[in-house]
């Protein structure tokens, strides 16, 4: 019996030092949840970006020609102007510079002074068309740039000229 005691005392200390399972507290109430109505996706494609638009090259502006030592703009030069008045127009971001030259003859001098000319009878013209000045830059290369290597009145023809270059757009 004093067996039966010692366990019965070892089983209520054991149960005083363990002590009673409690109860785990219950769960805290489930929030409501919404529920979203499903997405229906957009099949419609995106549109298209817009075509880039397109830019002005330099050969579509045409090359003006003058007379041997003249600066004065013949009618196929105004003529050829007019064209580029037109591109102009279309393009009114463009920024030009107008380059004059010269054939092989005359000075160094006197040849940057006629390619000058040149180019500022070129830039007149446009800015009497309705051309912005400040859209159009004028230098003279003289006889430095020929187009035309050639030492004849064919080739010296084609070196006399106002050309375009364009800067920006």
């Amino acid at each position: 019996m004093k067996k039966m005691a010692v366990l019965m005392l070892v089983a209520m200390i054991a149960v005083i030092i363990t002590g009673c399972p409690e109860k785990p507290p219950p769960p805290p109430p489930e929030e409501p949840v919404e529920v979203a109505p499903p997405v229906e996706k957009d099949t419609t494609p995106a549109p298209a970006p817009p075509p880039p638009k397109p830019k002005l090259t330099e050969q579509q502006l045409q090359t003006v020609y003058f007379d041997f030592d003249k600066y004065n703009l013949r009618p196929d030069a105004k003529a050829s102007l007019d064209a580029n008045f037109a591109l102009l127009q279309e393009f009114p971001d463009v920024i030009l510079k107008i380059e004059g030259h010269c054939d092989e003859r005359g000075t160094i001098e006197y040849n940057l002074s006629l390619g000058e000319k040149r180019a500022k009878a070129t830039v007149d013209y446009l800015v009497g068309l309705g051309i912005d000045p400040g859209r159009m830059s004028a230098i003279s290369y003289g006889k430095e740039r020929p187009v035309d290597p050639g030492h004849d009145e064919v080739a010296w023809a084609k070196n006399r000229r106002a050309e375009f270059r364009i800067i920006s757009q």
